[in-house]
């Protein structure tokens, strides 16, 4: 299947999953190659170090400092890398609702992080949306 561009297709064929675990972002110094073990979901490397985002359970267990629980929702739609508006909607609906997003896009998926505590309220927000 090719990569949705439209948005209107984009928003009607969401399919918000929300996965189990909880995730945190960690900072720390080094390579990427120094972390690949703790299994990560993402990375990436800013000036000021590399930015990981793994399982808390993970992060506690090698003793990694993190701020904030979050749990991520994937849009199970196959989206283009250059499809516009996305994300604004996205980001908007959950702003309406008070629900920060952290939001990082893969190949095929876009992937929401959001506080932990709040997971259900976005997941409902976001079937909402691919329904409106």
């Amino acid at each position: 299947m090719s990569a949705i561009t439209e948005l209107t297709k984009l928003l009607t064929s969401l399919k918000p999953h929300l996965l189990e675990p909880e995730f945190v972002f960690c900072t720390v110094a080094g390579s990427l190659a120094d972390y690949v073990a703790l299994e990560p979901v993402a990375m990436f490397v800013e000036a000021e170090g590399v930015t990981l985002v793994l399982k808390k359970e993970r992060a506690q267990q090698v003793g990694l400092a993190f701020e904030g629980s979050f749990r991520q929702i994937t849009l199970t739609v196959h989206s283009s890398l250059e499809a516009v508006g996305l994300t604004a909607a996205v980001s908007s609906t959950l702003a309406e609702q008070g629900i920060s997003a952290n939001v990082i896009a893969a190949y095929y998926h876009d992937h929401i992080f959001v506080p932990a505590n709040k997971a259900q309220q976005a997941l409902l927000a976001l079937q909402a949306l691919s329904c409106a």
